[in-house]
């Protein structure tokens, strides 16, 4: 077994439990809780996001990956707040998103690196929370000459520490793939990789081309209705299921992307988000489990899904 590192304390693997594999606490942009504390409801995401997770907590989940970096607004105090208030296991990410600081794009992927591994070996913002798991994010129309550095950065991060990596990807245009490219030009084991929104498309040759690879497989958008043109959430199931039949109930992992309604600013924000997915954290252990058993899942393939997968990618094999 492995320890790593959440909001509350490290934790050993063997304790991870059902785990969701790639959720917020609440997120909005860079900066925003520091220069404009007023357009957050600080207060109100941590009410939504400590009763959601007191709610999913009653339906088995025990641990939450939380892949909000800091040009998301990550606020790891208030993601601790809610680990206290819930109960649940939370590990933090370092890393970044999309919205790339403009002057990491103008140095070498060796000055940035550093930055992770003391959010990783250190802590964030002088919290003392450690990061256990470094995010990086391409979409689409492919990774962009800024998010090639973040993304070569954390290879290098994930080299230097251990830590996995876990992707924002656009599947529809196989970005996937290409961060597969350029991870595996710096040297990363790709057992120490996650792909993930491997099912906003359903496109089996490419996601059987990428479990080949050797890496982990994100199956975590869910219900889907938030982004025209996606699978529902039945269709993103089948995927799921067909994945099993050919083999890979072994590498791949579920969770939704979900954020609480109060992260979002505006009335018709928030309500629109509700209606995206009413069920919020809960809504995998609540249709989706239920949906694979249906088509011939066992209890072992969703154990596997749902607890072992997660322990062993975080351990590393």
């Amino acid at each position: 077994m492995a320890t790593v590192n959440t909001v509350t304390g490290p934790v050993d693997t063997a304790d991870f439990g059902f785990t969701l594999s790639h959720e917020h606490v609440g997120t909005n942009a860079a900066g925003l809780r520091h220069t404009y504390p007023q357009f957050i409801d600080r207060e109100g995401i941590k009410e939504q996001s400590t009763a959601a997770m007191k709610a999913v907590y009653e339906d088995g989940v025990r641990t939450i990956i939380d892949v909000s970096t800091f040009d998301l607004g990550r606020d790891v105090n208030l993601i601790r707040e809610v680990a206290e208030g819930s109960g649940m296991q939370v590990v933090v990410a370092t890393g970044n998103h999309l919205a790339v600081p403009r002057p990491f794009g103008e140095v070498s992927p060796d000055a940035i690196a550093p930055l992770y591994i003391k959010e990783i070996e250190e802590g964030i913002e002088g919290t003392g929370i450690k990061a256990g798991i470094i995010k990086v994010a391409s979409d689409r129309g492919g990774i962009t000459p800024q998010q090639e550095i973040v993304l070569r950065a954390a290879a290098r991060t994930q080299k230097a520490s251990g830590v996995p990596i876990s992707t924002h990807t656009w599947s529809p245009e196989r970005i996937g793939d290409a961060q597969v490219a350029i991870l595996e030009e710096e040297g990363v084991d790709l057992d120490r990789v996650y792909i993930g929104h491997s099912n906003d498309d359903t496109n089996l040759e490419y996601l059987l081309g990428l479990l080949n690879k050797g890496v982990w497989l994100g199956l975590d958008r869910y219900p889907g209705g938030l982004v025209p043109g996606t699978p529902n959430w039945e269709q993103r199931t089948q995927v799921a299921w067909q994945l099993i039949e050919a083999g890979f109930a072994h590498r791949i992992m579920l969770s939704h992307d979900y954020s609480v309604p109060k992260a979002r600013y505006g009335a018709e924000v928030q309500e629109a988000r509700r209606w995206a997915n009413p069920d919020g954290y809960n809504f995998i252990p609540r249709h989706v489990l239920p949906r694979l058993k249906e088509l011939g899942a066992t209890d072992a393939n969703i154990h596997q899904l749902t607890v072992e997968n997660p322990r062993r990618f975080f351990e590393g094999e």
